[in-house]
């Protein structure tokens, strides 16, 4: 009887390791979906709202309209979250320091443009947040989670229109993430 219960924890154990071993394939996989550095950074369009206001259908945001420009695209999970809440407030209080005033910052979630509006003015965000409730957008750059939000990814895209850096697992908590993000800012400036 030990015997046998010492071969069901093993098997149990080697399935749990196979099962985990795959899981780990598969979210390396899912994290390379998005468009590398030096390829062009695909064009979309989308609502936004700001804490403000909420755009018309006529003024949607369209990557190609801020090509000459260097753009800052972060995909995370929710608004109203103590992580996203922490992300956005930091890109808020460091905006001069990270981006500065010619670098456009979008933040980008599954959320309503209602909750956008609410979620940027309760923070005092001075950028747009787009809405991509069904995620295309986030499809197109590796950022689609299989539970229907985004996952916290972050991308630079230069004046060019290519992507010039990409961080598919940044981390809001940590000030590396942002000082790494900062000087990908000021090298795509400079081209």
């Amino acid at each position: 009887m030990r015997r046998l219960s010492g071969l069901v924890f093993l098997a149990t154990v080697l399935v749990s390791s196979l099962l985990s071993a795959q899981a780990g394939k598969g979210s390396q996989v899912f994290l390379a979906g998005g468009p590398d550095e030096g390829s062009d950074a695909p064009d979309f369009t989308l609502p936004w709202a700001s804490q403000d206001t909420v755009g018309t259908d006529d003024e949607a945001y369209a990557l190609w309209r801020d090509r000459g420009k260097v753009v800052v695209l972060a995909f995370y999970p929710r608004d109203f979250t103590k992580t996203d809440s922490v992300q956005l407030s930091t890109f808020r209080d460091r905006h001069e320091d990270i981006f500065g005033a010619d670098v456009v910052v979008l933040g980008v979630s599954t959320d309503p443009l209602a909750t956008h509006r609410r979620f940027a003015a309760r923070l005092g965000l001075p950028f747009r947040l787009l809405s991509d409730p069904d995620q295309t957008v986030a499809a197109k750059y590796g950022s689609k989670d299989a539970g229907g939000t985004n996952r916290r990814t972050v991308y630079v895209i230069g004046p060019d229109g290519r992507v010039r850096w990409r961080d598919l697992r940044f981390q809001p908590n940590d000030p590396k993430s942002y000082e790494v993000l900062r000087r990908a800012v000021r090298a795509a400036r400079r081209g």
